[in-house]
């Protein structure tokens, strides 16, 4: 007689057996197919493939993304799929992807450099864009030049009425429905393209990908030629149509018409090896599509949580994606080896002037500064455009990371638009994106428009930065400040009333200055009003600003006549005259040519001089706060590339040999001209001017030779 347990022994050996042999006979031809790989000479690789619902229907973005057809037996697989042949080297690859919004814009960026990275192939990128995403993308791609990439944009909203009738509760919204529509609204000469979605990440060569096209046909590569032909316009809306009829709308956008499409039509669609779609959403099973990390050909972080997703092999993942979110877009401006690489032509005229300049100059760094063009990605957060308003005024400014800080406040005191340029590298665009975020003031704010300027060479090309930023202001007037100024809390509604006052419009082009104060106190009281700022002044605890250091910089305005006017006075131009001002938008840009610090702006202001005197605004200032120990600047602001001898901020410009510019204290036109030859170029009455041309006149002096840095003559 058997002891009263065995029984039971015998019968979970039993299960046990039945569940191994079944598993056996579920996995057996994927294990057959691994055992081919590894111990046949010649054997080509085998992707595993995760498996789906026993209801046969794919779920998420299974069918959008090519993966493999659902058989009878409950599961899918994928037979062994030999290595294809890579195209030509020279053979140019097309990808089309939907972009909508400041976010998706940013995501578009990661995915290209992700593919920029591993590419051996000229790209064409068709892009299908909102008007925000175009106008960001077409300003960076311009200002990027990368060999071998040409951009086509198409326009998003033209192609909303063919999708808008489909219910969708997907939170891409309208844009997640437009891959529907691709094979009508790209190129009817385009065969085949590549679809993806914005948030991807490449860890290889999408010629492989390509490659599959002589085995695969289907959704994320699309053969546009064949699914003209099959009617695929009339088969998706057709399928659609049936779909809502027992759907109150789409949960997953455009796959839900796809995953129709395919399961009434499955001729069209064949199956695409899952290491090309890792899915990392909290439902899919990835780990079944890769043996190792090299397996792994593209990530696709579908789910709606991101990088925050959960998931067995999330840190590598999670990894690889931030490396391509932070990495130098500067270093993917590379040719392509073996195959010509025609550059934009931007970039042929840049190459030219940079093979021109001698080597041996002392100079060498600050003209190849100049000649730097920087990529540029406008309204890198979220904004919303400033309502029209015949006299209102935009806070322009620049910064670098260390002036981060100031942001908080500048937002206390200026409630009005403000248009913000930042020299960063891809890493800090990051860390300025998550300092935005984390911050309730700065994130609540919709109308600061902030815009990347990508840190290339050793010098701080201010003049550039400042002009990106007041490019991108889209009120009739403009404040150009410093970024470590604060503005009296009364400062944008007086500037308004003050223009609308003084009747500024109409083409009248006056300048109106506002007055500078500075304390070397660190904690302080800001004055609300003049009378507060007056007897701050008087008790020795603020300074009219440089008054230590450089008061040439800001006499002409007349502190002493400032303090008892009532009206708005004019101001008469002086040698090294900079004061802050706000002008009309189609003001002259600052000359692009001034790197590192000293006389940038006071040759800006030579130029709005040479249309007709400022005004002087009597009641309202900036102040700015000096802390006592200041952090010091990088070396790539202020430094001499030769030497490490700096320019500050407070100090005489240095010429490339590290000493004081020759021309220090003196008017930067007598260098070269008298004041009275530019008083000559200035329009004697600018009101009277013929409509229609520009009342600004520029003045464009050539400094001394001796003054490197900032030499206006053309190299």
């Amino acid at each position: 007689m058997l002891p009263r347990g065995r029984p039971r022994a015998l019968g979970a050996a039993t299960l046990l057996l039945l569940l191994l042999l079944f598993g056996f006979f579920l996995f057996r031809e994927d294990l057959e197919c691994e055992r081919r790989e590894r111990g046949r000479p010649g054997a080509f690789p085998c992707v595993l493939t995760p498996r789906i619902p026993l209801d046969g229907r794919p779920r998420g973005a299974a069918a959008l993304d090519g993966d493999p057809q659902v058989d009878h037996g409950g599961h899918n697989h994928s037979d062994c799929v030999p290595p294809q042949p890579l195209p030509p080297r020279c053979e140019l690859l097309h990808v089309a992807i939907v972009c909508a919004g400041h976010k998706s814009s940013r995501d578009v960026i990661t995915l290209v450099k992700s593919m920029l990275f591993y590419r051996k192939n000229p790209l064409h990128l068709h892009l299908v864009t909102d008007a925000v995403a175009r106008n960001i993308l077409e300003t960076l791609f311009h200002t990027w030049m990368v060999p071998a990439v040409r951009v086509s944009f198409y326009d998003a909203d033209e192609l909303k009425p063919q999708v808008s009738w489909i219910p969708n509760k997907h939170y891409s919204g309208l844009y997640g429905l437009m891959k529907l529509v691709l094979p009508g609204v790209l190129p009817p000469d385009l065969a085949r393209v590549v679809v993806l979605d914005t948030d991807v990440t490449f860890a290889s060569d999408i010629a492989e990908l390509w490659a599959l096209f002589a085995h695969f046909s289907g959704v994320i590569l699309l053969w546009l030629d064949r699914l003209r032909r099959a009617g695929w316009e009339q088969m998706w809306k057709l399928t659609a149509t049936q779909e809502l009829l027992s759907l109150p709308a789409t949960s997953l956008a455009d796959q839900d018409i796809f995953n129709a499409v395919i399961k009434g039509h499955p001729g069209l669609v064949q199956p695409l090896p899952c290491v090309w779609n890792v899915q990392l959403s909290d439902h899919t099973l990835a780990e079944r599509c890769y043996l190792e990390a090299a397996d792994i050909k593209v990530i696709h972080w579908n789910s709606p949580k991101k990088l925050r997703v959960k998931n067995k092999h999330v840190e590598f993942f999670r990894t690889l994606h931030l490396t391509f979110l932070e990495y130098d877009g500067n270093l993917l401006r590379r040719e392509l080896f073996g195959c010509p690489s025609p550059l934009p032509q931007e970039a042929e005229q840049l190459q030219r002037a940079l093979a021109q300049l001698d080597e041996e100059d002392a100079c060498l760094a600050f003209r190849q500064q100049q000649l730097l063009v920087h990529r540029v990605h406008i309204t890198f957060l979220p904004h919303e455009p400033p309502p029209p308003r015949p006299h209102d005024v935009t806070l322009v400014a620049q910064l670098s990371m260390d002036r981060l800080q100031v942001l908080e406040a500048l937002c206390r005191h200026w409630p009005g638009p403000m248009s913000l340029a930042l020299y960063l590298t891809d890493a800090e665009a990051q860390q300025f994106l998550r300092f935005v975020e984390a911050s309730a003031v700065l994130s609540a704010r919709r109308d600061v428009a902030y815009h990347v300027v990508y840190r290339e060479g050793p010098l701080y090309p201010i003049n550039q930065i400042r002009n990106v930023a007041l490019a991108q202001a889209l009120t009739p007037y403009v404040f150009l400040s410093d970024i470590d100024f604060l503005p009296a809390h009364s400062l944008y509604d007086y500037l308004r009333a003050s223009i609308e006052q003084l009747q500024l419009g109409g083409g009248r082009k006056a300048a109106l200055v506002v007055p500078a104060f500075e304390t070397l106190r660190y904690h302080f009281s800001f004055p609300r009003s003049k009378a507060e700022l007056l007897a701050l002044l008087d008790a020795g605890s603020l300074y009219t600003f440089r008054y230590h250091e450089w008061p040439r910089g800001h006499t002409p305005t007349d502190y002493a006549r400032w303090r008892e006017a009532q009206a708005p006075y004019r101001v008469q131009w002086a040698a090294d005259y900079e004061p802050y001002v706000v002008v009309p938008r189609d003001c002259p840009r600052y000359d692009p040519r001034f790197v590192g610090f000293g006389w940038n702006k006071v040759a800006h202001i030579v130029e709005l001089d040479a249309q007709g005197t400022p005004s002087f605004l009597p009641f309202t200032f900036v102040g700015k706060s000096q802390p006592s120990q200041k952090p010091p600047l990088p070396s790539w602001r202020g430094a001499d590339p030769k030497d490490g001898s700096k320019s500050g901020e407070d100090g005489p410009p240095v010429t490339c040999q590290g000493r004081p510019a020759q021309g220090w204290g003196r008017d930067p036109q007598s260098l070269t001209q008298s004041k009275a030859a530019a008083t000559q170029q200035k329009p004697r009455n600018l009101e009277n001017s013929a409509p229609g041309k520009r009342a600004w006149a520029t003045v464009h002096p050539t400094i001394r030779r001796d003054f490197c840095p900032w030499s206006k003559s053309l190299l």
